[in-house]
């Protein structure tokens, strides 16, 4: 009975030693992979259990695949945007192909590209998913996945949100002596100087709506009697702003005091969208040609402070207006960010986040069941998925611009090799040396 034990023991010490050939040759073929777990044969053996302790029946060995999923490989820089990796735990959640309405896996090959229809795929073709974000930017269902699709969005225009002034008033300027109403200054400039009244200064600014057209802005400042004091003006020419709401085309007025040091003290402008009138205020337009009503931040600096608008004795000047909003633009290019943002960039120079990547992490995901393709699915071992944004409760963050490497050691792999290969050999010689021993024992008996 021992004799034919040896050669079945043998039997699966070549089976068992093949089957860790076999992962050490993928390991090998898949350095280059992206991503790539390696595959660890781990030996067990096989006991049959001996009635006494005289006697002892061998039971041989076999091999069990272990995948390294949880070791992280190198992470390497790429050139291109949509290139990510994820340094830590945590898997990219993907669909499965033709449509990417299959099973619900989970990658670490971040390498993702655009497809003919603006879907962003993996180079096996799985399907990346995404938390889809609102006009605000903010998650509309953590609970829902999308794929993620970078042609939902083919232009954009920002409309003009904020303006900032930097300026001195020349303290010395006269001040007006006649009769002054809100809304003179924007007749003098609506009428061309021939009603209403001239201001000490103005200045124009450029502001976009929300269908991406441009308008003139008019900032009129008037030195009034008070001391330190000073009415100002926001308005349109007419033609470019809702009439019922802008009447003559002006947007809002008021004034601003200025402290005996020069600094702003307080700006009062009215009407205000909402809250107590101060620096900077709030005001809302509406243009004409049926863009959406807009608000805008007219910022005069700091109360008590010299950054915006001041009043020195020195000739007015200017040194710095600045406004955001755009033109449209069309898309120029898609990248994913540090915090795994999905952006769209456009050639206006704005940016628009579409969707967030979340990171699924697993509470055994050594458990997880290989796919192909660098893929894996859910296992009854490997725990529930949860998904988490990058860098919080435990995922790993995300390496834009980046890939992770196999995590195959080619000097360990050859290694293995070496000692795999004598054991073979040694499985083989035992097989040989219990023939031997089989056929002395058949002519011993004939």
């Amino acid at each position: 009975m021992s004799l034919f034990g040896s050669l079945f023991s043998g039997v699966s010490g070549l089976n068992a030693q093949s089957r860790a050939m076999g992962m050490i040759s993928d390991n090998i073929a898949n350095v280059n992979t992206t991503a790539y777990k390696g595959a660890l044969a781990q030996f067990e053996n096989l006991v049959t259990r001996s009635r006494g302790s005289n006697t002892y029946s061998p039971g041989g060995v076999r091999a069990q695949s272990f995948y390294t999923v949880a070791t992280q490989g190198l992470i390497q820089s790429s050139a291109s945007p949509t290139d990510v990796a994820i340094s830590g735990a945590g898997f990219f959640v993907v669909n499965a192909p033709p449509d990417g309405q299959g099973e619900q896996l989970y990658t670490r090959a971040g390498s993702f590209s655009p497809d003919f229809q603006g879907d962003l795929r993996t180079t096996s073709g799985y399907y990346l998913q995404g938390w889809a974000l609102d006009a605000n930017e903010q998650v509309v269902d953590v609970n829902q996945l999308e794929t993620v699709n970078v042609r939902s969005i083919n232009g954009l225009a920002a409309a003009t949100t904020a303006v900032e002034l930097g300026a001195n008033l020349d303290a010395d300027a006269t001040p007006f002596a006649g009769a002054y109403a809100a809304g003179d200054l924007n007749t003098w400039a609506a009428s061309g100087g021939t009603a209403g009244v001239q201001p000490t200064f103005t200045r124009d600014v450029q502001v976009y709506d929300s269908l991406g057209r441009a308008h003139d802005l008019t900032m009129s400042f008037l030195r009034t009697g008070p001391a330190n004091s000073w009415a100002v003006e926001i308005g349109a020419a007419a033609v470019e702003v809702d009439g019922a709401t802008h009447p003559n085309g002006l947007l809002a007025s008021g004034t601003l005091n200025f402290a005996g040091d020069g600094t702003l003290q307080s700006a009062s402008v009215t009407p205000v969208v909402s809250g107590t009138p101060g620096a900077p205020v709030d005001i809302q337009w509406a243009a004409a040609d049926g863009a959406s009503p807009s608000i805008i931040s007219f910022d005069f600096g700091e109360v008590g402070g010299v950054d915006g608008v001041s009043q020195f004795a020195s000739p007015t000047n200017v040194a710095f207006v600045n406004q955001n909003g755009a033109e449209v633009g069309e898309l120029s290019s898609v990248s994913i960010d540090a915090e795994g943002y999905v952006l769209a960039s456009f050639t206006n120079g704005e940016e628009r986040r579409l969707y967030r990547l979340p990171i699924a992490t697993f509470a055994n995901p050594a458990a997880l069941d290989p796919r192909s393709g660098n893929i894996y699915a859910q296992t009854d071992t490997s725990g529930e998925f949860n998904l988490r944004e990058a860098g919080a409760g435990g995922a790993g963050v995300v390496a834009p611009s980046a890939l992770e490497a196999a995590n195959v050691d080619l000097a360990e792999e050859f290694t293995k090799m070496i000692v795999t290969q004598r054991a073979y050999s040694a499985n083989a010689k035992v097989i040989n040396t219990t023939d031997q021993m089989l056929e002395e024992l058949i002519r011993m008996t004939s």
